[in-house]
C-alpha cells in the first residue's frame, strides 16, 4: 500500500476523554501482548542494545504498554538479561502501567509525569524505543523525534506492528472489532467504565475501528523512514537501518533503527 493520507486519530486530540482513550489503548495492549506482535524484532534490538553498550529502553509514545512485557522477555532470551524499560507517554496511563510494574517486578517501571518525544527531558536515559505510534507524528514532527535522539547521542528504534497492506485494513474491519468485543471483559486492569463504553455506548469500538485504520494510512514506508533519518542526522553521525520482519503466522513489524557509529 503506498496511500498515506494524513487524517486525524481520536487519541491524538488534546480533549478526547481520557476514559476512552484508556479504552482503546486496554485493547490494544491486550492484543499485541496476547499476539506476541513485537516478538520477531527482539533480535534487531538486542544487537542494538549490544552495540550501544546499554541495557536500560526508554520507550516513548508507550500508550498502555501493548507488547512490552513480551518484547522483554524475548529480549532475555536473546542475550540480555538485564535489560529494563522505562515507559513514559505525553498522556501517562499510570493505572496500567502500575500492573505491569507489579507484574515484572520492577523491570518495566514508569515515568508518572507527561514526558514530550520531541524534547526528552535529560535525566531519562537508554536506548530509546516507540512502538505503534511514530504514525501519529507529522514528517516535521517525526524528524524532530529522531533528530533529539542524534542529538542526546542514544540509539533509537521505531517499530510499527504491521506491514501497510490493504488486508490488514480489511482486518481492522472486521475480525479485530469481534475480537474486541468478546475479549473486553478479560482486560486488566478491570474497568466499568470500559464495559459501559463498549457495549451500551459502543465508543471505544468505534473509535478503535476509525483509528486503527487511519494508523495504517498513515504509516511510514521503509523509504520514507529512512528519509526521515537522513534529514533528521544530516552529519551521519548514525547508523541506519530500515526493513520489515515477519512473525511466524503471517504478520509483519516494520522497523527503523539508528545508533551511534562506533
Amino acid at each position: 500500500m503506498r496511500l498515506r493520507l494524513r487524517l486525524f486519530e481520536f487519541e491524538d486530540l488534546p480533549w478526547f476523554p481520557a476514559v476512552i482513550r484508556a479504552g482503546m489503548m486496554d485493547y490494544l495492549r491486550f492484543m499485541i501482548s496476547t499476539m506476541g506482535i513485537y516478538k520477531p524484532i527482539a533480535p534487531l534490538l538486542a544487537e542494538a542494545l549490544r552495540r550501544t553498550g546499554q541495557t536500560a529502553i526508554l520507550e516513548l509514545g508507550a500508550g498502555a504498554g501493548g507488547g512490552t512485557e513480551t518484547v522483554l522477555a524475548a529480549l532475555r532470551t536473546h542475550g540480555q538479561p538485564q535489560a529494563t524499560i522505562l515507559l513514559t507517554d505525553l498522556y501517562p496511563q499510570s493505572a496500567a502501567w502500575a500492573d505491569i510494574a507489579q507484574r515484572t517486578h520492577g523491570a518495566i517501571g514508569y515515568e508518572a509525569s507527561g514526558v514530550n518525544a520531541l524534547a526528552v527531558p535529560a535525566h531519562l536515559k537508554g536506548f530509546r524505543t516507540i512502538f505503534s505510534a511514530f504514525h501519529h507524528f507529522s514528517p516535521d514532527a517525526a524528524e524532530a523525534l529522531l533528530r533529539d535522539a542524534v542529538r542526546a547521542g542514544t540509539g533509537i528504534g521505531v517499530f510499527e506492528g504491521a506491514g501497510k497492506h490493504w488486508g490488514e485494513l480489511l482486518l481492522a474491519w472486521t475480525v479485530l472489532p469481534v475480537a474486541q468485543l468478546l475479549l473486553t471483559p478479560f482486560y486488566r486492569p478491570f474497568r466499568l467504565s470500559r464495559l459501559f463504553f463498549t457495549y451500551l455506548v459502543p465508543l471505544i469500538p468505534l473509535c478503535t475501528i476509525w483509528d486503527g485504520t487511519v494508523s495504517l494510512l498513515r504509516m511510514y514506508s521503509t523509504a520514507e523512514l529512512l528519509a526521515l533519518a537522513q534529514r533528521a542526522d544530516p552529519t551521519g553521525s548514525f547508523e541506519w537501518q530500515a526493513g520489515k520482519v515477519r512473525h511466524w503466522w503471517g504478520p509483519e513489524v516494520t522497523y527503523l533503527v539508528g545508533r551511534p557509529k562506533q
